[in-house]
């Protein structure tokens, strides 16, 4: 009976390690092809995955995969969804329905759907909060309609701004007045479906907008100075942005609803402090933490039930309103090689990185030096060329910051050209480009060389026009 009770604690103890999963962004100008990104994310065991969306080829990519996935519904569908319930049955259908068989058996292990991406976020206003429970109210609807109402569970990923806390304490921590109404129905909704509530935490922003933050404190650090609040002892951001939650949670009657933190990470280029060495400093004391089991103050051994990091990849077209840092949050960069080192399941080994990856040639375009660079068609070319690609390396503190010139214009030069799949006309920029194969990465600032997505896309085409042709003769058998 003894070994039965202590087995017992055993599995109530691990039950209770918040598990680690991952963000899994496409908004790349030449994303890394789904089959490798899935063979990446097994190599290193990672076992959830969430996404922005649920675009076929990367939902289907996962079928059989055994990996816990979170779909996503951008936005922009949040008023149609709210207004229509055909809409919702529609998307159900289209995006869920199709993953599971007559039995329920999930061929893709779809356990959540993320009804918008932070709606409630300040700088949104009211562009689409009003929307938000007639949203999450009729997708599950139409999930009852299809008997996969009990299969997953619906819940609405937040900014860590839909809370707020007087004096930075966590035991004065409410929601935003203006969020006070339809937080109250959201949590009400999560309630009743057994929802937990998700959060996105950025400590990495909170230094790098907020005056006199402790980059200690948000790195996990033993030097950090610790926050008393009311007995209570904080050694770290992370668990004073749940505990703040905690008690956001509370004052409006739900103090016992579960947390899963849905986007939690640190850049590593792009701004100040933005490196991989202090990104992998931050990930090993978030993980470190997470699997201590401490929990926080007011919840001791309760850590988030599911922690997402941001991001696997480097997106190069993520947006950058807040930040140049935004396309940066990868633990891979955006082919998928690991920046860093990291436990994300795969133990002490080192992270493996993605394999068999396709690349243009070994080609850049540089700044033809031989030509009169004194003009100023050269910054103008430049800056032409980062209107379209990506340059953010290039930002103060970036890892290309200290190239100068005119080696940030061959960067703005090879960043376009490596983006339009090295034709010779997008290193033409007036006669000032060059094209050479020499490689000319300088220290840290990589110029890099694009995917080879060719193949993917002739594939994609050969099918396109396959299904078009099994459907002609289909209609003309009718």
């Amino acid at each position: 009976m003894a070994s039965v009770a202590f087995w017992g604690l055993v599995i109530l103890w691990v039950s209770r390690v918040g598990a680690i999963g991952i963000n899994w962004g496409t908004s790349s100008s030449h994303p890394l092809p789904p089959s490798k990104v899935v063979k990446l994310l097994q190599a290193n065991n990672i076992t959830r995955v969430k996404l922005f969306d649920a675009d076929p080829q990367v939902v289907e990519s996962l079928s059989g995969s055994g990996i816990n996935v979170m779909v996503g519904i951008p936005n922009a569908m949040l008023k149609s969804l709210s207004s229509s319930k055909k809409v919702a049955e529609s998307w159900v259908h289209d995006n869920i329905t199709r993953y599971f068989s007559n039995g329920g058996v999930g061929r893709v292990r779809i356990g959540y759907i993320a009804v918008g991406d932070e709606p409630f976020l300040q700088s949104y206003g009211e562009q689409f909060k009003p929307f938000v429970i007639g949203a999450v109210t009729n997708i599950l609807l139409a999930l009852t309609k299809a008997k996969l109402a009990d299969k997953l569970k619906i819940v609405v990923p937040c900014n860590s701004d839909a809370y707020q806390s007087d004096s930075y304490l966590p035991s004065k921590g409410h929601f935003r007045q203006d969020l006070n109404k339809t937080m109250i129905q959201l949590l009400s909704f999560l309630s009743k479906q057994g929802s937990p509530f998700v959060v996105n935490i950025y400590p990495f922003s909170s230094l790098h907008q907020t005056k006199n933050f402790s980059i200690e404190y948000a790195l996990f650090q033993p030097t950090a100075h610790s926050l008393i609040d009311d007995h209570k002892t904080y050694k770290n951001s992370f668990d004073t942005s749940i505990d703040t939650l905690i008690t956001a949670l509370s004052k409006v009657g739900f103090r016992s609803m579960e947390i899963i933190v849905g986007q939690i990470g640190w850049p590593t280029d792009g701004a100040m402090n933005a490196s991989s060495s202090t990104a992998q400093t931050f990930m090993k004391g978030l993980v470190d933490h997470l699997k201590s089991n401490a929990g926080t103050p007011l919840r001791p051994r309760k850590p988030p039930i599911e922690t997402y990091i941001l991001s696997l990849l480097d997106e190069d077209q993520r947006s950058i309103a807040t930040g140049n840092f935004e396309r940066h949050w990868g633990v891979f960069t955006f082919d998928g090689q690991a920046k860093y080192n990291v436990d994300l399941g795969q133990g002490s080994r080192d992270l493996v990185n993605a394999q068999n990856v396709e690349y243009l040639a070994s080609k850049w375009c540089v700044v033809n030096n031989n030509k009169d660079l004194s003009n100023s068609n050269v910054s103008a070319s430049a800056l032409e060329a980062c209107s379209h690609a990506d340059c953010t390396a290039l930002s103060p503190g970036g890892s290309c910051f200290s190239v100068g010139w005119p080696g940030n214009v061959s960067y703005a030069f090879n960043s376009y050209y490596q983006q339009q799949d090295q034709k010779a006309e997008s290193c033409d920029f007036g006669g000032l480009g060059l094209i050479t194969t020499v490689d000319p990465s300088v220290g840290e600032c990589r110029f890099s060389v694009g995917l080879d997505t060719s193949l993917s896309t002739s594939l994609h085409g050969t099918l396109l026009v396959w299904w078009m042709f099994l459907l002609m003769v289909w209609l003309n058998g009718l």
